[in-house]
């Protein structure tokens, strides 16, 4: 399967799951205020992971058919599915359980105090997938793993960061995935990555309207998986470079606001407003 026929295909799955699940999508549970304090759902997350799993298990089945790439012939895919689901489910424990909005600080304070919030389970979750698809390539240094694995889990977290305003996040990915595809080519990385990239496309319009937005569930996924992919095709060097911008914008977001930084620069400012529905408040939280 190409790069261009995963992206078409991811967006078709992620579609056809969200046209066919709006039902569940409207459940009270997954309903939270938005950066206006509209109840919005945030079903968006639930549905890309969805689109995700249904076109994997169709390429493989294909595959076994004879159709495609056959079953374990790009062991990319099945890495980055497994990062699509793990972080999916720490993001709808936040989703479903959290209750509040503590940042890093404010999640270690109530560990030492002997409280466990959904943000420490998903700092906690998200630091053991990233090591674990972070060493399953093959052999590194400790001090590598370690690296690369902190390189996941921040984008994953990064990508919860930008989701504050609607189709935020999902444009910061598809920003972020051009340079990547450029080096991913058509090889196993890039082909394993489009699906889920195809899927974020999927449900940007009901992101822009303010119908759904990506919750945790979603925002995790796309960044956790970015990461991920730039772990598997980017040089030890750019990757440490990588790194330090990502421990940047983290440690940035604890004391700036995203929102007022975009608003202050007119390019971006346009790019973050780009596809909104008319007469919305452009400022995010």
């Amino acid at each position: 399967m190409s790069v261009l026929l995963g992206v078409v295909v991811g967006f078709l799955a992620t579609r056809l799951v969200l046209l066919t699940g709006r039902d569940l999508a409207a459940a009270p549970v997954l309903t939270r205020l938005n950066y206006r304090a509209r109840p919005v759902q945030t079903a968006s997350g639930l549905f890309l992971v969805l689109g995700v799993l249904v076109v994997e298990a169709g390429r493989a089945t294909l595959g076994a058919f004879g159709i495609g790439d056959p079953p374990g012939r790009n062991p990319a895919r099945p890495l980055l599915l497994f990062a699509v689901l793990g972080f999916g489910l720490l993001g709808l424990c936040d989703d479903v359980l959290g209750n509040d909005d503590r940042g890093f600080r404010g999640h270690l304070a109530a560990l030492r105090h002997g409280r466990l919030t959904t943000g420490t389970v998903k700092l906690v979750g998200g630091g053991a997938i990233a090591l674990i698809v972070a060493a399953a390539p093959g052999f590194v240094t400790g001090k590598r793993l370690v690296a690369d694995a902190l390189l996941v889990a921040l984008a994953a977290n990064l990508g919860n960061l930008l989701d504050r305003a609607p189709g935020r996040a999902i444009k910061a990915s598809l920003a972020a995935w051009a340079p990547i595809a450029v080096l991913a080519g058509t090889g196993p990385v890039g082909v394993a990555l489009a699906p889920v990239i195809g899927a974020a496309l999927g449900v940007l319009r009901e992101d822009l309207r303010e119908r759904s937005m990506l919750g945790d569930v979603g925002a995790n996924v796309l960044g956790g998986v970015l990461g991920l992919a730039v772990v598997l095709v980017v040089g030890r060097g750019a990757r440490s470079g990588v790194l330090v911008g990502l421990v940047a914008a983290n440690l940035a977001a604890e004391v700036v606001s995203f929102s007022r930084v975009i608003d202050r620069f007119g390019p971006l400012r346009w790019l973050d407003r780009l596809g909104r529905g008319a007469g919305r408040d452009p400022a995010g939280r």
